[in-house]
């Protein structure tokens, strides 16, 4: 039996987050023997490679002047800024925590809506995000000497990727999605032969941190591109909530193969991130279709 569009979204939205997981996990497994600018630097040079080929094949490659508006420069610098505070706190926490702590995306992406974009708030979502940020603080749970290093980076690569992506909104839709991954995928391996020669940090990459870094630039490929055709297929509203598959695939990787564990608060704290997100789109979606009707009886 063939999937309707909203199923086939949703599949493409798991496969995706689980891409993104798998990526994740094998840089986290070898972040120890490598540094921040070249994990930026080789991975994103295969993966630049990669995404390059695939936008050739489908024709989406166009001039660069047609990327060089301001917006997009935006959200590359967003992109870049959360891919280098990401890998920097990914060292330094269980990767369930640090995914759980991005589930957090949404609630962001809505208070900035609100706040720089003026889109309308309602009071239950102003309560959603409160309660999903407070489920945050008992992932990390600051203590008395105040909050880590690597929470603080943490929680700054929420606000960035929120940062992208209401740049994303406004970008044009000229602009072909793979054009703008290709050169974003670019800025980031640039960024990281930046890192590398400002701070002349470079570990002898072995044999085996390559096959790490080339495998997880397929499963970051994988990821651009089943979530590109996920939001291109089907309602947002109905495939946004699989983005948590993400987080079940980090929690089984991290205790399957990185030797992580998970205690009974930072559970807690990922089930009221988890809620409070489900509970933004499920307004987010009567939202739009509130919105919907009333444009079709005007």
């Amino acid at each position: 039996m063939a999937l309707s569009s909203n199923m086939k979204g949703a599949l493409y939205m798991a496969l995706s987050m689980i891409g993104f997981a798998c990526n994740d996990a094998l840089i986290k497994s070898v972040s120890h023997e490598t540094t921040v600018g070249q994990i930026m630097l080789v991975r994103g040079s295969m993966t630049t490679v990669l995404v390059f080929l695939i936008a050739w094949q489908f024709k989406a490659l166009r001039p660069l002047k047609v990327v060089a508006k301001p917006l997009v420069g935006l959200r590359i610098f967003f992109e870049v800024m959360a891919a280098i505070v990401f890998l920097a706190a990914l060292g330094h926490m269980p990767l369930a925590n640090i995914s759980a702590i991005l589930q957090s995306l949404p609630l962001a992406v809505t208070l900035g809506a609100a706040l720089f974009l003026k889109e309308p708030t309602g009071w239950r979502r102003w309560l959603a995000i409160i309660i999903g940020f407070g489920g945050v603080l008992i992932i990390i749970r600051p203590g008395p000497e105040g909050f880590t290093t690597a929470s603080l980076l943490a929680i700054s690569c929420v606000f960035l990727a929120a940062g992208r992506d209401l740049a994303t909104k406004r970008v044009p839709q000229n602009i072909p999605s793979l054009m703008i991954t290709t050169v974003n995928a670019a800025c980031v391996t640039l960024s990281g032969g930046l890192i590398v020669l400002v701070t002349q940090e470079w570990m002898p990459i072995t044999f085996r941190v390559f096959v790490h870094f080339a495998i997880g630039s397929v499963f970051s490929l994988i990821g651009y591109q089943f979530v590109i055709a996920a939001m291109r297929t089907g309602e947002i509203s109905f495939i946004a909530p699989f983005r948590y598959t993400g987080l079940l695939s980090s929690i089984m990787l991290g205790l399957l193969f990185l030797g992580e564990s998970l205690d009974g608060v930072t559970i807690i704290g990922i089930l009221i991130v988890v809620a409070s997100g489900l509970y933004t789109f499920h307004r987010e979606a009567q939202r739009a279709k509130l919105a919907r009707n009333v444009q079709a009886e005007g």
